[in-house]
């Protein structure tokens, strides 16, 4: 399993160069962010523009369907019915996607035990880790951190980490949920015995749509870092092909 990089507040001197590359992630955070805002305007008209002909489309279709069933020696014509239905569907959920990610993002934080949550997350996804072969493990702080978090969002965010780092382990393994608190920041690691990121993924893993997984939909490492960005978080993560994959997150404290 790929170790998490040295906890953060093993020095106390705090260098000229990470000042600057914290203003910097600072930044790119904020552009990001002015980014979505800019495209979550445009998704509102693109829902409306998609949604209501392809409801219309799935409508007719399944009365086609219908009529078809009534018609002798139909069952080709209804085969092929029926194959134009699921595409309908599939494009519906490819937009419920796109529109998750760059829709209007509205946060409703409270103060929330992130051990709590962690905890909640690993006993309702578990039988799932245990159908995958997949070990799950968590190794929590003692503090307790409390954080101004939206707990459904965070949660998707942790879920599609785990998911991904399940999905790295084909033949099963182990996947630990780490949390530690250095200061006014509360990290959580989420670590797998996978296959690692190859190298010419490494700079694009975060990128809506870019996806090396046969079905994937590219969004889910996208829409977790959007989720971790607003709420004033970062993300990174640390692999090494062949021994497995470490995402970190960083969030605010209380």
């Amino acid at each position: 399993m790929v170790e998490p990089a040295a906890h953060p507040g093993a020095s106390t001197v705090i260098s000229e160069d990470t000042t600057v590359d914290n203003l910097a992630r600072e930044r790119d955070r904020l552009a990001r962010l002015e980014q979505l805002a800019r495209l979550g305007e445009l998704a509102g008209g693109l829902a409306h523009e998609l949604k209501n002909p392809l409801s219309t489309i799935k409508l007719n279709l399944q009365l086609l369907q219908e009529d078809l069933l009534r018609l002798p020696g139909a069952e080709s014509s209804r085969a092929r019915a029926s194959i134009l239905r699921k595409e309908v569907d599939r494009l519906g959920h490819t937009l419920d996607d796109f529109l998750r990610f760059a829709g209007r993002l509205e946060l409703h934080t409270k103060p929330t035990r992130l051990n709590d949550l962690v905890r909640d997350l690993i006993d309702f996804f578990r039988p799932q880790a245990q159908a995958a072969n997949v070990r799950l493990h968590a190794s929590l702080c003692p503090e307790e951190p409390l954080c101004p978090l939206d707990p459904n969002l965070i949660k998707q965010a942790l879920l599609n980490l785990i998911l991904n780092g399940v999905q790295a382990m084909p033949d099963g393994g182990d996947l630990i949920i780490r949390t530690h608190v250095d200061q006014n920041r509360v990290y959580v690691d989420v670590a797998d015995t996978g296959l690692g990121v190859a190298a010419g993924a490494a700079a694009h893993i975060f990128e809506a749509y870019f996806t090396t997984k046969k079905g994937g939909t590219g969004l889910g490492l996208a829409t977790t870092r959007r989720i971790i960005e607003e709420h004033r978080g970062h993300i990174s993560f640390s692999s090494e092909p062949g021994k497995g994959t470490n995402f970190r997150l960083d969030l605010p404290l209380q």
